[in-house]
């Protein structure tokens, strides 16, 4: 709900902005709010979801990003002009808001509420709308299953800090301390950090400038490059469960280089 705000007021000053340096500004402020629900809503969805679908609603997120990145290809056709780009601006404060509209519909994380209190009767009702449970005896079964992972993350927890002496340390210090998983670690954040790198967010911040000259319309360039985009993440989505993580992960990746 923070960053739906930053969203809203982001997108008002920018397309009311009298200068480039106000636009710049107000795109640091939806800089932040992208950034920060691009971490929280595939962590929310995967606390919602259930674990068959854990992977593919996780996914989603990306879908529906590529999917925004589209329409905001197809905006351009009509708005991306001397007249229009406020109101283009604009739709960022518009969508944001309609999103505030939704939120009474947001179930908190029946994970992070038995974290806190393994009793918690909201917990209860919130699985129990989430699955369509007719009977408690359902619910207490799904608690069970989220009581008994966070007890042995605990578990390990403790056995970790034992090991180093009992000292309270931060999680990402551990995580690289930890020999058992500290290649893994640097393996995901070098795999995030080559993602940037590769050069896509590059051509499509810029594309406009790549195909210029090169076609009549570079929007047209843009707008087929984003239903690409779309619809291999599509295929993506299908083939996640079929072919695993990490053979698409190689497959991509060979196709980039």
């Amino acid at each position: 709900m923070l960053t739906t705000w930053l969203f809203i007021a982001g997108g008002l000053v920018q397309s009311l902005a009298p200068s480039l340096n106000i636009v710049i500004v107000a795109r640091t402020i939806i800089g932040v709010a992208s950034g920060a629900s691009t971490v929280l809503v595939p962590i929310y969805l995967g606390e919602l979801a259930p674990p068959n679908l854990r992977g593919v609603m996780g996914t989603m997120t990306q879908f529906a990003l590529v999917i925004g990145i589209l329409f905001a290809d197809l905006i351009g056709f009509i708005l991306a002009n001397p007249t229009g780009w406020r109101y283009m601006f604009f739709l960022t404060t518009a969508l944001a808001f309609f999103q505030l509209l939704l939120t009474p519909f947001l179930l908190e994380s029946p994970r992070w509420l038995l974290g806190r209190k393994a009793n918690s009767n909201k917990a209860r009702f919130i699985i129990k709308k989430l699955r369509g449970f007719r009977y408690d005896e359902e619910v207490e079964t799904e608690v069970e299953h989220y009581l008994s992972a966070s007890k042995t993350q605990s578990l390990e927890a403790d056995s970790d800090s034992s090991s180093s002496g009992g000292n309270s340390k931060n999680p990402m210090i551990e995580m690289f301390q930890d020999k058992k998983v500290r290649l893994l670690v640097i393996s995901t954040l070098v795999l995030q950090v080559a993602n940037q790198f590769s050069g896509i967010n590059a051509v499509f911040y810029y594309s406009g400038l790549f195909f210029d000259g090169v076609i009549e319309n570079p929007l047209v360039g843009t707008t087929l490059m984003g239903a690409i985009n779309v619809l291999a993440t599509y295929v993506a989505l299908l083939l996640m469960d079929r072919c695993g993580r990490r053979t698409l992960i190689m497959w991509s990746s060979a196709g980039m280089f």
